[in-house]
């Protein structure tokens, strides 16, 4: 064996137990259990069909100034958005070129919106906004979209009876069976 050959052998071999005995250390200080105290904080599921949804509301009107204040940052003042990612207004899904997904084009239920901005909005502190301070950024976005009436007192009932522009868009394959 040529000892070119014998020095990557050598390398090889000694990366492998490092890396090996590097992860092994790593797999063993990853978090500790968590208490059912500090999982009540991330049990915020607020699916389609009503249940999880909290108490409190507001309307568009109420939302545009937690919106202006708090998420204009990353969605801009209109909700055009900074990137194609942080989009919420208009887009168009029949677009020859490219889809434009936002809450008006793409998202087929108002509770998909409502779970997405409980637990994950602002970005920058996720899980600061109040009950009703959620329901009036998403009563905000849902009339910059042309959705919902400004004046509406979006609320766990009113939130039910959006009709979302893209509710037939997606197939439920549960229901598909």
């Amino acid at each position: 064996m040529s000892t070119l050959r014998k020095r990557i052998t050598l390398s090889a071999l000694s990366f492998s137990i490092c890396a090996g005995i590097s992860g092994a250390v790593f797999a063993q200080s990853l978090g500790s259990p968590i208490s059912e105290s500090q999982l009540r904080g991330f049990d915020l599921i607020a699916p389609p069909d009503g249940s999880g949804y909290p108490e409190g509301g507001g309307t568009a009107l109420q939302g545009k100034i937690i919106f202006e204040s708090r998420c204009s940052a990353c969605h801009g003042m209109g909700g055009e958005g900074t990137s194609a990612a942080t989009r919420l207004v208009g887009g168009d899904m029949q677009s020859e070129e490219r889809p434009i997904r936002t809450v008006g084009s793409y998202w087929p239920h108002a509770s998909t919106l409502f779970d997405y901005v409980q637990r994950a909005m602002p970005a920058d502190a996720p899980k600061s906004l109040s009950s009703s301070e959620v329901y009036q950024v998403i009563a905000y976005i849902l009339n910059m979209n042309g959705i919902i009436e400004a004046s509406l007192v979006l609320n766990r009932d009113s939130l039910l009876q959006v009709e979302m522009p893209n509710k037939d868009g997606f197939i439920d394959r549960s229901q598909a069976l």
